[in-house]
């Protein structure tokens, strides 16, 4: 993933969640440029993709430290990081994905575990499912489009100009499929 896209997908949740810090739009247009730069800079040390969301925030977080230890402003560390927890521990995307993967039909979930989890060829898969491979093919696109349609109906996702999913997990009490 490029620093673009990660721009793309969570500028606006990271800035939102700096003003939510800092209460100022102006110090958290700075903050985000100042995490934006950290994390072009060390993408590169991510390991994990699906951590992607989770490293961006502590990203933003340590930075929003940075500013509060530069300007010798007076604060509570411990309560500030025990709350950024709960924001980002909360409620995830993997807890969305696990409800919907769940409400998915076998005949959906299965060629789509093998050939997106699993990493197996979809001829093979089919070879496995003793089906067409237009069949499974078929069947692993409807799944995708089933579980992207999950987040836009359980949490007001939007599939942007670029055809790609983005959004914002809602709080777990307001999740459709999470409750």
């Amino acid at each position: 993933m490029t620093t673009h896209q990660v721009w793309t997908s969570y500028s606006e949740d990271l800035k939102r969640f700096i003003i939510s810090k800092v209460k100022n739009a102006a110090i958290a247009d700075d903050i985000l440029q100042d995490t934006f730069i950290k994390i072009h800079t060390k993408l590169h040390t991510l390991n994990d993709v699906t951590k992607l969301k989770p490293w961006c925030f502590t990203v933003a977080r340590n930075s929003i430290l940075d500013y509060w230890k530069a300007t010798h402003q007076t604060f509570e560390i411990a309560n500030f990081e025990a709350e950024s927890e709960i924001v980002e521990n909360s409620h995830t995307e993997q807890d969305c994905l696990k409800g919907i993967l769940k409400t998915l039909p076998k005949k959906y979930r299965d060629p789509l575990f093998l050939s997106d989890i699993k990493g197996i060829k979809q001829q093979e898969v089919a070879n496995q499912l003793q089906q067409p491979l237009s069949t499974t093919k078929s069947q692993i696109q409807r799944a995708r489009k089933l579980i992207a349609q999950g987040f836009m109906d359980c949490c007001g996702f939007v599939i942007n100009k670029e055809g790609n999913l983005v959004g914002e997990i809602q709080d777990k009490e307001d999740c459709k499929v999470c409750k």
